[in-house]
């Protein structure tokens, strides 16, 4: 008789219990407790009465789902509306929303790497990025993290259209790409540049406009830079950033954008108003970079090895994943929420705490959240006290 077809499964979960990687959901309240240092809401705005009203509005309005696919019913004003004014924010010809960021990354990597063409990939891009580039009918070669050099050599190697990958802020370390130099090398070849700027919108460049901005980048006609709705904005989506050409060819040929389901009403409506709202008060950037410096100062000074933030996250390296996991229950425990990246999050195979500054974080709760994450630290997560 034929064991069970899902057997095999027990074997992956005693592995993964064994190496401390074992991963579960942890349903929240809808009023939590706890100080949160553990979200992507750099802009502290997924609860503000503007967003939250603009996604009752919309759902009021435009129902609860957008009922189809975008070329089908799933296209209201309201997204086109969405699309019009992000893409003046961040300075480029169109814009088009998806589903997710995820949506979006899939979307822009396999409809601009057809078969022949080289996808030069940093080697630690998001997980979106690398099933990007899985699933494109181009080549892929990963290069080394933030590596210009590198990038130039797989291009020179190559005879045809390519395109460079990566994102603009690494969500693990929260360092920044080089990307001035990225699409200097880019252009050297006539290859084009694709950046995920979702942990740079709201964060980086004049006002929040993200990081292509400030690189210098936005409305370039061989730049194309997808981004989430789903941190900075507070919301739910994603979309892509580019000529209107570009987006035209997406329109006809993404995958992820042609046969899912378009973005509702209520996630649109919230990231209009977060958008709104971030162009009345551009200080909200700038706030969340001076917490996630403050984070990453005091926790230096604490001895911990604190990772120089380029935007709003902020890394503290753990000894261990089990020393991660405990570390991260600990400070729950004590009221304050951690994000815990263990491998195979991380590409390096280093098991960090990832905390995430907010733009309406106080003093005395940065001060806070530094005090538990020390008193609650492994000995060995410290190096020297200062």
């Amino acid at each position: 008789m034929a064991g069970s077809p899902f057997g095999w499964i027990d074997e992956q979960e005693r592995v993964r219990r064994g190496a401390g990687l074992v991963r579960t959901l942890r349903p929240r309240p809808s009023s939590n407790p706890l100080l949160d240092l553990a979200s992507n809401d750099y802009l502290g705005l997924t609860r503000h009465p503007e967003i939250t009203g603009g996604a009752a509005d919309a759902a009021l309005r435009w129902g609860g789902g957008a009922t189809g696919s975008r070329l089908v019913t799933g296209t209201t004003e309201l997204h086109t509306e969405l699309e019009r004014e992000l893409a003046e924010f961040c300075g480029f010809e169109a814009a088009l929303v998806l589903s997710s960021g995820y949506a979006a990354n899939l979307a822009a990597v396999t409809a601009l790497a057809p078969h022949g063409s080289l996808i030069v990939s940093d080697a630690s891009n998001h997980a979106s990025l690398i099933d990007g580039c899985r699933l494109a009918r181009g080549a892929t070669q990963v290069v080394p993290h933030a590596d210009p050099d590198a990038v130039r050599k797989a291009l020179d190697a190559h005879q045809g259209q390519a395109v460079v990958v990566s994102d603009s802020v690494f969500s693990v370390d929260g360092d920044a790409a080089p990307l001035a130099e990225l699409a200097s090398v880019a252009r050297e070849f006539g290859a084009g540049l694709i950046v995920d700027d979702a942990h740079g919108l709201g964060v980086l460049g004049d006002g929040g406009r993200g990081a292509p901005q400030a690189a210098q980048l936005s409305g370039a006609d061989d730049t194309v830079v997808t981004v989430t709705l789903s941190k900075s904005f507070g919301s739910q989506g994603g979309a892509v950033l580019g000529p209107a050409r570009v987006i035209d060819h997406l329109v006809n040929t993404a995958r992820t954008f042609i046969f899912d389901t378009g973005l509702a009403p209520a996630a649109a409506g919230a990231a209009l108003a977060a958008l709104r709202l971030l162009r009345r008060e551009p200080e909200r950037a700038e706030r969340a970079r001076a917490v996630a410096s403050s984070l990453h100062e005091l926790l230096a000074a604490e001895g911990l090895q604190a990772v120089r933030p380029d935007a709003a996250v902020v890394s503290v390296r753990a000894p261990s994943p089990e020393g991660a996991v405990r570390w991260a229950a600990d400070c729950r425990e004590a009221g304050l929420a951690v994000g815990c990246f263990r491998p195979p999050s991380v590409p390096d195979g280093i098991s960090r705490l990832r905390l995430t500054a907010r733009a309406d974080l106080t003093d005395d709760q940065i001060a806070q959240a530094v005090r538990v994450i020390s008193r609650n630290a492994p000995d060995s997560a410290f190096t020297a006290r200062s």
